[in-house]
Parts: C-alpha cells; structure tokens; sequence
C-alpha cells in the first residue's frame, strides 16, 4: 500500500483549480462552476502543475479529474477571452493558451498513473482535450459530449480529431462537422469514452478510488447506460460522409432519402463555410498520423491559422457575445471557400510548429 499523506485536506486552490489529496488518489477539481468550468490559462498550469507533484509521489496512485457544480465537468475554453484576444491584440495570448493546452492534453495521454476523468454533464471541446485522453473515462446518464467547434468558426482542436478520427467507419466525420451532442452510449460507441456509473454513484466511486485499485473501485459501480442513437444511423453516415469534399457531403445527405440526414445537411449549411472544410481536411490528414502528439502538431497549425481569421471572431460574437446566432461568414458559402484558403490551415504559423512529436 502507498504511503498516507499526513495531511487529506483541505484543498489547496490555484487558479480555479482545487487540488488534494486522500488516501491513494490525488483530486482535481476545476471550480468555476458558473462557468461550467471553462479552462483558462491559468487552469491549464495548474492542471501541469498537479500533474508534475504528482506524477513521482508514491503516495498518489490515481489521479481523479471532476469539476465543481451541477451543470458539467468543463464546457471548453473561455471563448470570450478568446474572442477578445483575436479581435484586439491579434491572437497572441491565445496561441500561447493553446500551445499549453495541449502539451497538457499530451500529457495526459502519457501519464504513468491512471488518470480518471468523470465526464458528468456537459463536456465540450477543451473539457474533452482534459478527459478523453485519460486512461479512464467514466460517463454517466447526465453526459453531453460535443466538439462543437465549427459552429464558431473554428476546428476541432485540443487531439479532437485525433479521438474522432478513429471512430468506427465515420461517425467522427459526422461529430466533427456538425458539431453534434452524444450521451454515454454513443461516448462508449465512439472511443470517447470506456464506462458508464450512474452520476448519483460518483461520489461512491470517489471515495473508493482513494482506497482501492481502479478496476476494483469502477466494479462496484460500473452499469450498462440507455441505449443511444448513433449505432442505429450507421448506415447513412458511413455512406453519406465518406464523400471526397463537403459539398458532396451535403448533397449525399439531402438526397438520402432519410430524415436525420436532411437534418444533419441544414444543420451543415449553418457552420462556418471555411471551419468545415478545413476541418474536414484536418480530420483526414490526422487518420494518416501515427500519434496524437503529431495531431495536436497539425492541429496547432489549424488553431493559428483560424485566430487570424474572420471567422472566429464573428462566430463568437454571434453565438456567445451578441447572441444574435447570426454569424456573417466570410467567404459565406462552400463554393467561394478555395483551396488555398483550407490549405493555411494546414501550414506551419509564423512563430513555428509546436513541435510535439519531435
């Protein structure tokens, strides 16, 4: 057995971050629950931070990962922050928020110890960058998981399409592009995910990480979540979204014949013009890739290239800032959008790669 901590609590706080230990586990909770727990910078540090102390203490054998409130574990980045810092000081601040994130995202995926991710309520973009590449990913009846970035202008980041790249036939390519929300069972279907325990057990599995092994501690509270709706529509997304461009994509879902696939083509024809066809080019380009560290390469080239764009910002402002959920886009149809404006999003930014697969 490791070592006790002389000390289980209380918690330590650094930048919305609660940190502590008890028994055999070390938690991390990000507190900013109104909020719904979006990441920082500040946040992102921590979360190394916690993870270097303990990465060679003996005393912590599991690493737990929730967040505070009722509403989620983390809806993602702070946009606004973001948005801001792309309409006024041209990026900067987020681009090194970004170069941090997913060296954290990395991280996690490599961590020596087991890292467990309570994927309770909503979970968006960087909040999955923090929980779906831990070595344990628990979902329960309550999860809403989405990368959900096309419909602000932007792509799938933090190894987003590295996880959605390597769902079953192409079910990635139909979250990526439209953004779509899934449950535990689709989570479970997708490779999002590993088990599903009910969201009032939490606290039960909790308190049994700090005194048991992981799989003894998931055994007692792991069931079988509600059936989902993905495994049902293989059919037309497999056909529909292995077309070559996405206008194909679009046309192939209109002519299906099927409901939910007209739905998911208007859905489309609402998301940034540009995000989706550099997302497109993205997610292919990463399932010729042998690691995630090599993906979060690409996609940092794909993150810089959209804060210099138009529309970030206005897909932002529109979704987030003024609420108006009218974004001007810019080019605003799939046909004005050219090759060379996909490509940027594959090319190395001015500063450099990041550089994480070297």
């Amino acid at each position: 057995m490791p070592a006790e901590h002389p000390a289980d609590a209380p918690a330590d706080r650094d930048a919305d971050v609660l940190r502590r230990t008890e028994g055999r586990a070390g938690f991390l909770t990000l507190d900013r629950p109104r909020a719904i727990n979006a990441l920082t910078h500040p946040m992102v540090r921590a979360l190394d931070a916690a993870l270097t102390a303990w990465e060679h203490d003996p005393a912590v054998t599991t690493v737990v990962l929730r967040g505070a409130g009722e509403r989620g574990l983390c809806a993602g980045g702070d946009i606004r922050a973001i948005h801001d810092d792309a309409r006024d000081a041209g990026g900067t601040a987020t681009v090194a928020f970004w170069a941090d994130e997913y060296r954290l995202n990395a991280r996690i995926a490599r961590y020596p110890k087991p890292y467990v991710a309570l994927m309770d309520g909503i979970v968006m973009g960087g909040g999955v960058g923090v929980s779906a590449h831990g070595s344990v990913r628990v979902v329960t009846e309550r999860s809403l998981i989405a990368m959900p970035e096309t419909g602000i202008g932007f792509v799938p980041d933090v190894g987003g399409t590295w996880l959605l790249g390597r769902a079953p036939g192409e079910l990635g390519t139909h979250l990526a592009l439209t953004g779509g929300r899934i449950g535990a069972a689709d989570a479970l279907l997708t490779g999002l995910a590993d088990h599903h325990v009910p969201a009032a057990a939490l606290d039960a599995l909790a308190a049994d990480l700090t005194r048991l092994p992981v799989d003894e501690a998931l055994a007692r509270h792991t069931t079988a979540p509600a059936p989902g709706v993905l495994a049902g529509q293989r059919d037309w997304i497999d056909a529909c979204y292995a077309a070559p461009t996405v206008e194909e994509i679009v046309d192939r879902l209109t002519d299906s014949g099927v409901p939910a696939a007209k739905e998911a083509a208007t859905t489309l024809l609402g998301k940034s013009p540009t995000a989706l066809k550099a997302t497109l080019a993205v997610l292919r380009a990463a399932r010729a890739l042998d690691s995630l560290e090599a993906v979060l390469d690409l996609e940092y080239r794909a993150s810089c290239a959209a804060v210099t764009s138009h529309d970030l910002v206005e897909g932002i402002r529109a979704q987030v800032v003024d609420k108006d959920r009218n974004p001007r886009w810019r080019p605003a149809t799939l046909a004005e959008v050219t090759d060379a404006d996909v490509a940027r999003y594959l090319t190395p930014p001015p500063g450099g790669d990041l550089g994480l697969a070297r």
